[in-house]
């Protein structure tokens, strides 16, 4: 007779050996929606689809229903058939985290795009990151030099706040994350560019971020081309890049471009398995995925960074009243919205005071630094509302006090809220150089 002993190693044993493969077979084809019946995975696991030619094709799965698998290919589906065998190849998607990362240009799978040698070393988390308690969340209290003087001085940023940078097509808005890119005091920059054109990868890296801003950055590239899965994995990637430096103590400047264009690969995704279509067309995922991904950035818990966040969203056809804006706009801090007008009238960086807002600005801005940027906000308001007025000779000097002043100051606000791409200004010039702005008339 065997002893416990022998039963007990036999036990571990059979815990320890590799559990055999169960293969499926592909069903049916149907858009970006593949079928596979005969095996069984949870849903965000990878599985592996062998084509005729030993070659294959990795796919996510993203629903089932009634003994049936429904994937979605991270790469082309060509050459793929009824009958092919499928395989679950990864119960859980995981990526290498590590500081070999920094300086390095990776896809959505975490592998090199800058020719350089495979990054090594790190530990393996997954996708989906870990959200801090509310509880836990550090307050915050410090200001962050992003070295643009209108946001520095009228729509001051903490660290660990979560901003919005609303814009249509043509009007700076690569431009201006250049220079937050180069310009803002963080410890570590990452920077997820998904569903742009691929050429602006190269673009941003070289004339943009150079060669000293990418040795502290970490650049995820997705481009418009690439499927939908690997635009959300891209993004995924990007947060748990981020999560990752904020967990060493590290106040990270996290760049995303855009959140919209990952709200459109969601909406594939959501049609191609058959969601409900809502406001424009967004199934309830997208307005279910996008708060989760702004709630991962933010402050850590005690003893950690902080990750300040700045989601591009394009405001389709300037219209900043689009179901995507708006549903960013409700979980954001702020927002800076760029004109359409003011960029048309070379006036860079385009920034529209009116629309936009930093929510935390009178939390972590003295009262005097507060006074002044409502001050100099007003002015400019109102200048901007009577200008029509103005400009036809309809308005007679007197009639308003605050509007005289307004239109004698009106060069100096525009100087102020001018800045040339290569000039960096710091917190503390910004705010004295509002006060001189201020100071005149």
């Amino acid at each position: 007779m065997l002893s416990l002993a022998t039963y007990s190693d036999i036990a571990r044993a059979q815990l320890k050996a590799p559990r055999s493969r169960r293969y499926g077979t592909l069903t049916r084809i149907v858009g970006l929606t593949l079928e596979a019946k005969g095996v069984s995975a949870a849903v965000g696991s990878i599985c592996r689809i062998l084509k005729p030619d030993d070659e294959y094709v990795d796919a996510q799965v993203v629903g089932f229903e009634s003994g049936s698998l429904f994937l979605m290919p991270l790469w082309q589906a060509t050459g793929l058939s009824a009958g092919c065998r499928v395989y679950v190849h990864k119960e859980t998607d995981t990526a290498l985290v590590g500081d070999g990362l920094l300086g390095r240009v990776v896809d959505a799978m975490g592998e090199p795009l800058d020719n350089l040698p495979p990054i090594t070393g790190g530990r393996a988390m997954g996708l989906g990151g870990s959200t801090p308690n509310p509880m836990e969340r550090q307050p915050i209290d410090q200001v962050l030099d992003v070295g643009v003087r209108a946001l520095n001085a009228l729509l001051t940023i903490g660290c660990g706040q979560r901003i919005g940078l609303i814009a249509g097509s043509g009007v700076g808005k690569s431009v201006l994350l250049g220079m937050l890119t180069k310009f803002t005091a963080a410890d570590v920059v990452v920077i997820g560019l998904v569903g742009e054109r691929g050429r602006e990868v190269k673009e941003f890296i070289e004339n943009t971020l150079g060669a000293d801003g990418l040795r502290k950055a970490v650049v995820v590239a997705a481009p418009a081309d690439e499927s939908p899965l690997l635009r959300i994995r891209a993004t995924q990637l990007a947060h748990l890049y981020a999560e990752h430096f904020r967990a060493e103590g590290k106040n990270v400047l996290l760049l995303m471009d855009s959140l919209s264009r990952v709200a459109h690969a969601q909406r594939e995704i959501g049609l191609a398995v058959g969601e409900p279509p809502t406001a424009k067309g967004y199934p309830p995922s997208v307005f279910s995925l996008l708060p989760k991904l702004i709630e991962r950035s933010g402050t850590g818990r005690a003893g950690e960074g902080t990750i300040t966040a700045m989601y591009t969203l394009l405001a389709e056809g300037d219209d900043l009243n689009d179901p995507i804006v708006d549903i960013a706009r409700a979980s954001l801090d702020g927002q800076v919205v760029l004109s359409r007008t003011l960029a048309d009238a070379a006036h860079y960086p385009a920034i529209d005071l009116m629309g936009s807002i930093s929510r935390l600005m009178p939390i972590i801005a003295d009262q005097d630094h507060q006074n002044l940027a409502n001050n100099l906000r007003r002015l400019w308001t109102l200048y901007q509302q009577n200008q029509d007025l103005i400009n036809v000779g309809a308005y007679e000097p007197g009639s308003n006090p605050d509007l005289d002043r307004a239109i004698v100051v009106r060069g100096e606000m525009e100087n102020f809220l001018r800045q040339p791409m290569d000039e960096q200004v710091t917190v503390e010039t910004s705010i004295a150089q509002l006060q001189e702005c201020l100071s005149h008339g």
